[in-house]
């Protein structure tokens, strides 16, 4: 454990004379960081997670990310070093089920405060739309059927991890990760709990503005190259369509591009919606072949400079105002 980073500088200054910093360095970290007056040394997967640890743990934790910005979490590979670091965190905040690396790499990592998002909500599976259920999960036993939608069992295979596309269930997971800070270091829960509160709070304002911005529209169907936006889509009462499923790579068959179409004149779709860390190709084929318009809807697994805003609330209103313009909503 870096113990260093957990002891304020005037109180080094003093091991280091009595030659006592080699001991503190051997020890791990024992309670709560801010008891030594520094900081927790937290870890997070990716953005969404990145977002929720510096929003609540605000000026008491210190958070890396493992999956640096441009980088498409879906696949990323850890080095050895980043794999050994992940070992020393006193806490870790992940996603299971989106990094499949990560996944893996914080099972060995065995640190004591390690948080998997996905069980803080509840995961349901989407198709490719909201009501068809996906070619290559089927039915799998823990699952029962609900609206049109699967709920999944936690862990599950095909269940959809894209939680935080939902401001409603995103909150949830506030929620939960507020009170695991709170637990792992209580000195600092007052401030976790404040925190958590006024990120709920700003989770809640945002699902307002989309049910309002979203209540009246031309057509309710979008057309995506990510099926990232199901669980968006279930919570506004919109159609997904995604031209691949959930993994953002995949190609589609030229018999669901045929699909997609003749869902675009029935259901007078006017755009098809790519994202910014994969490749934009399929969409604009698509778009081409239908007459369509082509824009951005943000999956919001990163935040680069191509971003349409500096952070989570900032690109998700963007995403707002694409939806409209895209669906006609007035």
């Amino acid at each position: 454990m870096n113990v260093r980073r957990l002891i304020p500088t005037t109180a080094l200054a003093g091991a280091v004379t009595l030659g006592l910093v080699t001991l503190s360095a051997c020890g791990g970290s024992s309670g709560s960081a801010a008891a030594d007056g520094g900081k927790l040394d937290v870890v997070a997967s990716f953005y969404p997670m990145q977002y929720l640890a510096e929003q609540i743990g605000g000026d008491h934790v210190s958070v890396t990310t493992l999956t640096k910005p441009g980088v498409e979490p879906h696949d990323l590979e850890l080095k050895p070093k980043q794999i050994g670091e992940l070992g020393e965190a006193d806490y870790i905040l992940y996603l299971k089920g989106i990094q499949p690396a990560v996944d893996d790499a914080v099972a060995q990592a065995g640190v004591k405060n390690t948080v998997d998002a996905a069980t803080l909500t509840t995961l349901e599976k989407h198709g490719t739309s909201a009501g068809h259920e996906p070619h290559d999960h089927g039915h799998e036993e823990g699952a029962h059927e609900e609206d049109g939608h699967e709920h999944a069992h936690e862990g599950e295979a095909g269940a959809d991890p894209h939680v935080w596309l939902d401001p409603v269930k995103y909150a949830e997971v506030a929620k939960g990760v507020g009170a695991s800070l709170e637990k792992a270091d209580p000195d600092n829960a007052a401030a976790y709990r404040k925190n958590t509160d006024a990120l709920v709070k700003k989770l809640t304002a945002l699902d307002t503005k989309f049910e309002t911005g979203l209540k009246n529209s031309t057509t309710r169907t979008f057309i995506t190259t990510h099926a990232a936006f199901g669980y968006l889509a279930e919570r506004y009462h919109l159609e997904q369509e995604g031209i691949s499923g959930v993994d953002p790579e995949a190609e589609p068959s030229p018999a669901r591009i045929k699909q997609l179409q003749d869902t675009a004149k029935k259901d007078k779709v006017t755009t098809v919606f790519f994202e910014t860390l994969a490749s934009d190709r399929t969409a604009k084929t698509l778009a081409e072949d239908t007459g369509l318009k082509t824009d951005v809807l943000d999956p919001l697994e990163g935040i680069t400079d191509a971003s349409r805003g500096d952070d989570y609330l900032q690109v998700m209103e963007a995403n707002l105002a694409a939806l409209q313009k895209a669906l006609g909503a007035r």
